[in-house]
């Protein structure tokens, strides 16, 4: 039976946009496939890791007839790459194994059966559904995806607090050091919703959000429940299980009233970071940041007694402060900071620095001083 026949660019898109969340080696074999449900000439295409499911369909041609299989994703995916992008590509399926023909290039992958496929027993608690831009969400995670832990033992901390009230939609992510929040005003009223998205689930949405803008642009719909949050956008359903526990006060966090700030550019203090970060210490990765009226000095060592030293003139008349930070939660929040000017607020060598964006009241990074 020929399950499909169709230019390899519009099967390759419909695989990399459900293979994301495939890991190549996992404890049940079955879940580096991809699901392949067949009915008429539209093919929906499953991949799930047990914790998240994604969705897409496509109309892709073949023989009329139902047909269910699960094959190795990233083996047809990497099959597919190294075939010529106006290619068209048939994939035939006979005796547990499927054939994938292209010009005179020949593959035959072997499957496993359909029946066997763990599917994501989805919720049937779901809330309201809202939908919001892509862009729009898009950017709130790129914002802040930096500053989430990766592997940390206070679990709720490995994904990105997610707050929806009335016409806000804040995104909140901390790894205990660092802290950073972004939030967008809604063209609608959404019900008050609070979920901590998994690490994971966060990065996917990052890679398959458009970011496409003006009048017809694409939106996501979004629903939650208890423990399952659903994401609907560009043909693809996303089901993901949320992360469970308490995410800390993020407003008692964000420091209030810091008596001294100043407003330079963005990429010139990028640029001195980077250049002091050449010769921090590997573990510790410490910068002292002098501030006095009218100039900014960064100064970096290391064990073999090498030192960096920067000075920006800025616009300042406030205390003269000195204080230490982790140049990389400096550069992160920098590098992914799109405005030119940016704000620095601090108090003393001892408290949190606040960085914020003049022109943007909905973005706000805080980062914690070192001792150095």
């Amino acid at each position: 039976m020929i399950v499909l026949k169709a230019p390899q660019q519009k099967l390759l898109e419909a695989l990399q946009n459900v293979a994301g969340i495939v890991e190549r080696r996992h404890t049940l074999p079955i879940l580096a496939n991809v699901l392949l449900r067949k009915t008429g000439e539209d093919i929906e295409f499953t991949t799930s890791d047990l914790e998240i499911q994604v969705r897409t369909q496509a109309t892709l041609g073949g023989d009329p007839g139902n047909l269910s299989t699960t094959v190795g994703a990233r083996k047809l995916i990497d099959i597919l790459r190294s075939l010529p992008g106006d290619q068209l590509v048939t994939l035939t399926a006979a005796q547990n194994k499927l054939t994938l023909a292209g010009g005179k290039s020949r593959f035959t992958l072997q499957t496993l059966p359909a029946e066997d496929f763990p599917l994501v027993n989805e919720a049937v608690d779901f809330g309201p559904a809202f939908s919001v831009p892509q862009k729009t969400l898009k950017a709130l995670i790129n914002q802040v995806h930096f500053a989430m832990a990766v592997h940390d033992i206070r679990y709720y901390l490995n994904g990105i607090l997610f707050v929806a009230e009335g016409k806000q939609l804040s995104l909140v992510a901390t790894d205990g050091h660092r802290l950073a929040f972004a939030s967008a005003t809604l063209d609608v009223e959404v019900p008050k919703q609070e979920v901590i998205l998994p690490r994971k689930t966060v990065i996917e949405l990052q890679r398959l959000l458009s970011d496409a803008g003006g009048e017809n642009q694409p939106h996501i719909e979004m629903q939650f429940a208890n423990n399952q949050a659903k994401f609907t956008f560009g043909g693809m359903e996303f089901v993901t299980k949320l992360v469970e526990g308490k995410f800390p006060d993020y407003n008692r966090v964000i420091p209030k009233n810091h008596k001294n700030s100043v407003v330079l550019g963005r990429a010139p203090l990028l640029a001195s970071l980077q250049r002091a970060a050449i010769l921090t210490s590997d573990k510790f990765k410490g910068v002292r940041v002098n501030i006095e009226p009218g100039l900014l000095r960064i100064a970096s060592s290391n064990a073999e007694q090498e030192e960096a030293k920067e000075e920006i003139e800025i616009d300042y008349g406030g205390d003269t402060i000195e204080v230490g930070f982790n140049v990389t939660y400096l550069m992160d929040a920098l590098g992914n900071i799109s405005h030119d000017m940016v704000k620095i607020e601090l108090q003393d060598g001892n408290a949190s620095a606040l960085i914020t964006v003049p022109e943007q009241s909905g973005f706000k990074y805080v980062v914690m001083p070192m001792r150095i």
